[in-house]
């Protein structure tokens, strides 16, 4: 439960039951709250930045027991470091990893103090405050995080609230669905898991079964399956917009709920975090829910192919080809390049929505980890000035995305001699691009921006602000993406 509220006492003697002070780098002026309990307390805070303990440097975080003359039995320092540097970025970061401090016990009511935050930020920070305390101990007895039942915020518009509770939500929905081990979440278990998170929603669901699948020609996608006990499924949901006349957005998510490998079969140390590889279908889903509670003008058409990976004497193999449902045949070289097969057939799935334009959200490949890093999420696009509005809206939510080039002779490192194309590029080189251009060949010319978000979908360690595990990465940029839209030709 997330609120704002005024306060014009010293918050020296606010009644909760842990205060959470965001506060920028200072060399002597303290800012004004904390310089209110740093007052009630004969200068502790003071003290301690005289002492090099704590100045309100970056990313440092200090809990305070039982101060006196504060009412609060705890209190979080956290550091926003220099004022002029702060961005959504580091204010969502600064808050979450308050709200993480927090949560290292139960605790009724949180309060956050933000008055030096810039109001651009205030929506970020509200939301990472809903997502610090959240984390991947789903099956844990002892659990080793617990969120707070209110957590409220001082210095922060009443306006941002609403979206950002429901932007939290959506995000946190998307981590405990890739938090969910393989054994628990199948692509049955997908469909009933977001059966019940979309009731009461309003929106349009379909669910294709492998019969259906057959009949659509969806090869691609029941060649990836083949291998598995579990038969796979292709979700679509659909969002009207405000008034059902426009075309969509078409946003399509990579489902993959485990991936081996196949015959190309993953190392253990590369197969034991593959329950993530299902990200970007958990991030379609959530994202046309939220444009639903959002009211946003858009509509939104989403679609995801729901598959295992696994090795059976059923498995496709090296060698297949395969005949695509938009009819390209389609020469298998490594079966762990498997998420591009299956997208194949759900891209154009899409494309029957007749959309304006078509983000497709994958854990795609290695190469783009290795490329940018496990924080940054490679876009791909034949539309440049789409790429570079889904860039400004990366910027404004505080996450990071970098284009890479799409150049044309790419195009040759995927093309086959028995087949249309081939599902890997020539050799490691270029290796997210390759794939990128494979998915390029199933959107008909539309408008379309592949988001490759390998590296940051999943931490294998925490960070201060985020427990181990699924991230819910670009739901509060394409969200604002889609926002931004209103009042344009979608």
């Amino acid at each position: 439960m997330l609120e704002a509220m005024e306060y014009g006492e010293s918050v020296a003697t606010l009644a909760t039951d842990t205060l959470v002070l965001l506060v920028p780098k200072f060399t002597t002026q303290l800012p004004p709250k904390a310089a209110e309990i740093n007052e009630a307390t004969g200068g502790v805070i003071a003290k301690l930045a005289s002492d090099g303990v704590w100045n309100g440097a970056t990313g440092k975080v200090l809990e305070l027991h039982h101060l006196p003359g504060v009412s609060s039995p705890s209190v979080i320092l956290v550091g926003l470091g220099e004022s002029q540097r702060i961005t959504p970025a580091s204010a969502f970061q600064a808050a979450a990893a308050g709200a993480k401090a927090a949560a290292s016990r139960a605790r009724k009511k949180v309060t956050f103090v933000a008055d030096q935050l810039p109001s651009l930020c205030h929506a970020q920070a509200a939301i990472g405050s809903l997502c610090g305390s959240v984390g991947q101990d789903i099956f844990r007895k002892d659990k080793s995080l617990f969120s707070s039942e209110k957590i409220v915020w001082i210095g922060v518009s009443d306006k941002v609230i609403p979206n950002a509770q429901k932007i939290a939500d959506a995000m946190n929905w998307v981590r405990w669905m890739v938090n969910l081990p393989p054994n628990h979440l199948y692509p049955e278990r997908f469909v009933e898991l977001t059966e019940e998170f979309l009731q009461e929603s309003g929106l349009s669901i379909e669910v294709w079964d492998e019969r259906k699948l057959r009949q659509e020609n969806c090869n691609a996608l029941l060649a990836v399956a083949q291998g598995s006990l579990k038969p796979p499924r292709l979700m679509i949901v659909r969002y009207r917009g405000k008034d059902g006349l426009q075309a969509p957005v078409a946003i399509v998510g990579k489902g993959v709920t485990f991936d081996s490998g196949g015959l190309s079969i993953k190392p253990t140390e590369g197969m034991t975090t593959m329950k993530c590889d299902m990200a970007g279908a958990a991030t379609s889903i959530a994202l046309v829910k939220l444009a639903a509670q959002l009211d946003i003008q858009t509509p939104v058409f989403a679609a995801v192919g729901l598959v295992e990976n696994m090795l059976s004497g059923s498995c496709f193999k090296l060698g297949d080809v395969i005949r695509s449902r938009q009819g390209k045949t389609i020469e298998i070289l490594n079966t762990d390049a498997e998420g591009r097969v299956v997208l194949a057939d759900v891209l154009d799935v899409a494309l029957q929505s007749d959309p304006a334009r078509i983000i497709d959200l994958a854990t795609l490949t290695g190469a783009c980890v290795v490329a940018l890093g496990s924080d940054i999420a490679g876009i791909m696009s034949n539309n440049d000035e789409m790429a570079r509005k889904l860039q400004a809206s990366a910027e404004r939510s505080g996450e990071w995305v970098w284009q890479l080039p799409m150049h044309s002779f790419f195009d040759e490192q995927i093309s086959s001699k028995i087949a249309d194309i081939k599902n890997v590029g020539d050799g490691r080189w270029g290796g997210a691009i390759t794939a990128a251009k494979f998915l390029e060949q199933f959107v008909a010319g539309k408008p379309w921006c592949h988001l490759d978000i390998a590296g940051p979908a999943f931490l294998d360690k925490p960070k201060p602000w985020m427990d181990a595990g699924g991230t819910g990465v670009m739901v509060r940029t394409i969200i604002d993406y889609l926002t931004q839209l209103e009042g344009t030709e979608s």
